[in-house]
């Protein structure tokens, strides 16, 4: 079986930390993990089965034209990859309360842009059990991965990471 890659952005802070927890849960020896940082289309290739891991900073931060986080330099590389019989899953970040009208938004700005490439998404999530007024990572009612608030929700955290999970193991073979 080949290890899924497990694409994470930043580094060493709340989406660094669910990587890690998601990695555990599935089995480190089926999962490698992978930091946006310095990495390219052609790592996302080697991959058949993916997760991308994604936070959403303040709605002026993200808009900036300068904005120099990891994801905004790997950002461009998503869409040279080639994602035919690839299985693609995502969780973001974000913070319901101090900006609920952009909940997780990064999120669904890069399913947008997978969705250009034909990518096949799995594992969305029922809105209900969040609060947020606004979520651009809101398609056809659901959230088009899994959403956390390690902000103010830190303690839901872990459950919401099993229940995902048994939700995308039948297409990621764990």
């Amino acid at each position: 079986m080949s290890k899924i890659g497990l694409f994470f952005g930043p580094e060493k802070g709340s989406v660094h930390r669910v990587a890690e927890k998601l990695a555990a849960a599935i089995g480190e020896d089926k999962v490698e993990m992978v930091s946006v940082n310095n990495a390219s289309y052609s790592d996302i290739d080697k991959f058949d089965k993916i997760i991308f891991g994604i936070s959403t900073v303040g709605k002026e931060t993200w808009d900036s034209e300068y904005s120099n986080t990891d994801w905004s330099k790997f950002f461009p590389e998503v869409s040279k990859a080639d994602y035919d019989g690839k299985v693609v899953a995502l969780f973001g970040l974000g913070d319901h309360v101090t900006y609920p009208d952009h909940f997780v938004n990064a999120m669904g700005r890069l399913a947008k842009e997978l969705a250009k490439k034909d990518a096949k998404i799995v594992g969305s999530v029922d809105p209900d059990d969040y609060e947020f007024e606004e979520s651009e990572a809101l398609i056809d009612g659901k959230f088009v991965g899994l959403p956390l608030d390690e902000d103010f929700d830190p303690e839901l955290t872990d459950e919401r990471i099993s229940n995902w999970l048994k939700s995308i193991q039948a297409e990621f073979g764990f």
